[in-house]
Parts: structure tokens; sequence; C-alpha cells
């Protein structure tokens, strides 16, 4: 549904993104991560007709996004980060305006608008001028603006800023509801929310893709180790010796912001469960065993791996410059 290959976008002698190619396939749902600046907005901006690229291809819905921008549009919902409402026009009026430039038929635009209204809880205030509203509401007009034409792509920058817990779960509910007849590619700060709503992830950082897929993959990839947390009231020295006697076990670390009172983190090898043997040795020890739990690496972990990662090769590169 969505194809990318080689693109670069240039800004004079500032290179935005760089050599970028991805795909989304039809009903997916894929997050596009990276640090402030990486390139994100650039490119689905590029990707909404927004602005050309500099160079390379890109494809939605089996149309080119340069030479065929028209049909491209006519199958896109758009939401940028910073929503540009009209905001001296009423929410229902507006939304009827943009289903009729979208070419939504007069006969249906009335059921759409009110159902976009609905399902982006913003009937309300229908009647409201948009200036008046708050950003939490103005973000949810947006959304509503996006998806009034039902369009096949759904390209969301930050769909969720400006909004209330509640409303964050409702409008993670409505996006997930998408799936399947939408393809839906989005890109947010919020890494708990890619887990939650997202197949795949495409992070980008200085310009460039460095790492795409679905979730559980890059987990496995960039994390090739299983974790356990475990709470014992024991010597510290003496359990943290203890545990990294148990065949498969790579290490034992204090957890993180607990100084040393008898919670541990013990990473091993992938698909090497130490629980029982865990178990086994408090019980031997005569330790009381508070809690033992198996702990899934996080997104987020994943992100600052990769990211950091990037930056480290960098520094080396610049520290150690090829002759």
């Amino acid at each position: 549904m969505i194809e990318v290959e080689h693109l670069t976008k240039n800004y004079g002698l500032v290179t935005a993104i760089r050599d970028v190619s991805f795909s989304v396939a039809a009903g997916q749902i894929v997050g596009f991560l990276g640090p402030n600046g990486a390139g994100k907005s650039t490119a689905m901006r590029i990707l909404a007709c927004f602005m050309p690229a500099s160079s390379g291809t890109a494809r939605v819905a089996g149309h080119d996004v340069f030479r065929e921008s028209m049909e491209v549009r006519r199958r896109i919902g758009y939401l940028p980060e910073s929503v540009p409402l009209y905001t001296d026009m009423r929410v229902a009026p507006y939304l009827d305006f943009v289903a009729e430039v979208k070419g939504v038929p007069r006969a249906e635009r009335r059921r759409k608008v009110a159902d976009v209204m609905d399902r982006c809880l913003v009937t309300e205030v229908q009647n409201r001028l948009i200036g008046k509203l708050s950003k939490g509401y103005r973000q949810r007009v947006g959304l509503a603006q996006a998806i009034v034409s039902d369009p096949e792509v759904l390209i969301l920058d930050e769909p969720t800023i400006g909004l209330d817990p509640k409303q964050i779960t409702e409008i993670r509910s409505l996006i997930k509801a998408l799936a399947g007849q939408h393809t839906v590619i989005l890109s947010t700060h919020i890494l708990p929310e890619v887990s939650i709503l997202c197949d795949a992830v495409i992070i980008i950082n200085k310009g460039a893709i460095v790492a795409q897929g679905p979730i559980e993959a890059l987990v496995e990839q960039f994390f090739p180790t299983a974790r356990v947390e475990v709470e014992i009231v024991g010597p510290p020295p003496a359990v943290r010796d203890r545990i990294r006697a148990i065949p498969g076990v790579l290490s034992v670390q204090d957890q993180a912001g607990t100084n040393g009172d008898g919670r541990y983190v013990v990473e091993a090898a992938r698909g090497r469960d130490v629980r029982a043997e865990i178990f086994q040795l408090a019980a031997q020890q005569r330790w009381d065993l508070l809690e033992l739990k198996r702990v899934g690496m996080t997104l987020e972990e994943v992100f600052i791996r990769i990211v950091a990662g990037e930056e480290a090769a960098a520094g080396e590169a610049g520290e150690n410059p090829r002759s």
C-alpha cells in the first residue's frame, strides 16, 4: 500500500532524509519513530504530497506521489503535527467543507460528517467556532477531517498530542479500529502508544532508517537475552554470586533505583528460563523469595539502544576518521 525507495530530501546543503526505503502492507498500522529532527515529518510530508523529494520514489495505493499527486491525495487522510484548521469556521460546517473538497458525494456527506464527529468525540461541539476550542478538541477535529472521506491510507503525525488521558485512550481505540480497513502510518514520541497500536515500526535517526520490522522481531534482534526480576532477602554478595553460578545466567544486576535492597535483574540466554533454579536456590539457602517474574523488553529500550548505538558509532567515527 505504501512503497518508498531511496527517498532523499535536501534543504540546500542540509540533508533531512537520505536513501530512505520501506514498505507498509495494506491494513497495517506502522509506527514511524525517531528523535526530534530525525526526518520523520519530512518523510510524512512527502508521502502526503505536501512537498517533493530531491530523489527517490514513493507510491501510495499504487500511485506515484510525484507524477500522480492528485490521485494520491484522493486516497489519503493526513493529520500533520500542527493541525491547519480554519479557526473562523464551526466544526460541522468545516468537516462538511472538507468532505466536499475530498469528493464525498453530496448524498453521503451529512452521514459521513455525523459519523466522524461521533467517532472523534466532537459531536457536542459541532456548532462551536474551531478557534474557540481547546487544543484537545482541535486535535480531534483534525483527526476527523483526516478520516471523513474514508481514505485508504492515513498519515498521522502525533495524533494524540494535547489530549488528556481519557481522550488519548479513546483516540487510540479509534485508531486501532481502523486497522484492516485502512493502512495507517503514525509518528509519535509516546513509545508505549506504538506498542499498543502498531503491527511494526520504522526507526529513523539522522535522516536514515536504522531499524524496521515487527516489534517482537526487533526486541529479539537487539536484546538476545531473557530477563527475570527477583526479590530475595539474603546477603547481596552471596545472592548475586550464587545466581551467577546458575548455568545460562549472563548477568545479575541490582535493579535500577533500588540501592541494593534485594531486588535484582537477571539476564540469561534467550530461551533459557532460570526461574525454577532461582526458586530452588532460595529454598536451599533459606532465603525469603518475595518476588520472581519474567520481564519482557520494551520498545522504549529497543529505541534507546538503537539510537544510543548510532550516536556512539558516530562519535567513534569522528574521533577516528578513516585515512
